[in-house]
């Protein structure tokens, strides 16, 4: 354990990276992107705020919302409005009792219109309402680029979303861990009225690439086919989205290989790595034990860097001090750019000392 006794701001090199060369892209798509999902660092675009319709793709906001509706063991009836809807379907009866996490599964998986139907009738009373939903969600994310009119993706001029907003969308879904299970799934049985149904994931990239893990096709005559996917290697998870893409899963396996080469992952700094003994006055010791409680590990462009790192603290430290307190930083640099920081903490406490006044100074006062 180092103890130090001066202020405070140590430069540390830490690690290099190597570069890697990335050559442009050539896709078939109209739009595309990648996205780091935790960051939001955007490896690839090609025309993302174009507004295009997004045919089944629609259903990874269908299936968030309804997710975050409330109880998915909760049965929904299927509505004489959900049965019968243009499209792929499970073939929903009128009056078919289904969980709402079977309805989501169908939803996701066979990409079931009639399910989007019923979700959105059991949800929200109206596939009307239930856009109402999804559109106050597409606010609350902070999108102006996207429009929903249902939830299943069927053509209409008013529904539309762009690369980059739909890749949003899919980082936000991706974080409930309900939405990461059900798009990652290969295969599943609901059941339905009674009778059990099998279900097969339609996106040939959970069986196509290395760590994928979802999340969503689509196809219609207006919008051509459309894919959302999603791949998760060395703590880092990628989302690729194409829209009117007619080699798609070889964009996605390209988009995906691309966005690993250009991302690492950096460990910074681990848990408890780094602790001192700093000076303190006025207290029953006269030093105590800080460390930092937190790791950190980022996700950088891979690229040739060397970061220091910077130790924030003053000369000495005053009595009272509680163990727990935020005492100082490390922080982070690639040059002159702050990466990030962590805090040191007082693993002990130092109790002020009391002094008693002198017994003439009372007798005499």
């Amino acid at each position: 354990m180092r103890k130090l006794k001066i202020t405070a701001l140590l430069l540390v090199p830490m690690l290099l990276c190597a570069s890697v060369r990335i050559d442009a892209l050539e896709l078939s798509a109209k739009s595309s992107i990648v996205m780091e999902a935790s960051t939001g660092q955007v490896v690839h675009e090609t025309d993302a705020d174009t507004r295009r319709p997004m045919a089944s793709t629609t259903k990874i906001m269908t299936a968030i919302c309804a997710i975050e509706s409330g109880d998915l063991s909760r049965e929904i009836s299927v509505a004489p409005e959900a049965v019968g809807v243009e499209g792929s379907s499970v073939y929903l009866s009128i009056g078919d009792k289904v969980t709402l996490l079977d309805l989501v599964y169908a939803l996701m998986l066979e990409s079931a219109n009639d399910a989007a139907a019923a979700i959105a009738i059991g949800v929200a009373g109206s596939v009307e309402e239930f856009a109402g939903l999804m559109n106050a969600k597409a606010a609350e994310l902070g999108l102006s680029d996207t429009h929903f009119t249902n939830p299943h993706g069927l053509s209409d001029e008013n529904h539309y979303t762009t690369a980059r907003e739909l890749a949003k969308i899919t980082a936000y879904a991706m974080e409930n861990e309900t939405f990461r299970e059900i798009v990652s799934t290969g295969t599943h049985k609901i059941n339905v009225g009674g009778t059990v149904r099998h279900l097969s994931n339609h996106n040939k990239m959970l069986r196509m690439y290395d760590g994928a893990v979802g999340v969503k096709t689509g196809f219609t005559k207006a919008s051509g086919r459309c894919l959302v996917s999603a791949a998760a290697r060395d703590g880092m998870t990628l989302i690729a989205v194409t829209l009117s893409a007619p080699d798609d899963w070889a964009d996605h396996t390209a988009m995906l290989d691309m966005g690993f080469a250009s991302l690492s992952m950096e460990k910074l700094i681990e848990a408890g790595e780094s602790a001192m003994i700093v000076p303190c006055i006025g207290g029953e010791k006269t030093e105590f034990i800080i460390k930092n409680r937190d790791g950190l590990s980022l996700i950088l462009p891979r690229r040739e860097r060397e970061i220091t790192r910077r130790v924030i603290l003053p000369r000495y430290f005053y009595a009272p001090i509680e163990a727990g307190d935020t005492v100082g930083k490390i922080q982070f640099y690639d040059k002159d750019t702050l990466l990030g920081e962590v805090p040191f903490f007082a693993e002990e406490s130092v109790l002020k000392t009391e002094y008693k006044q002198n017994i003439f100074w009372k007798i005499f006062k």
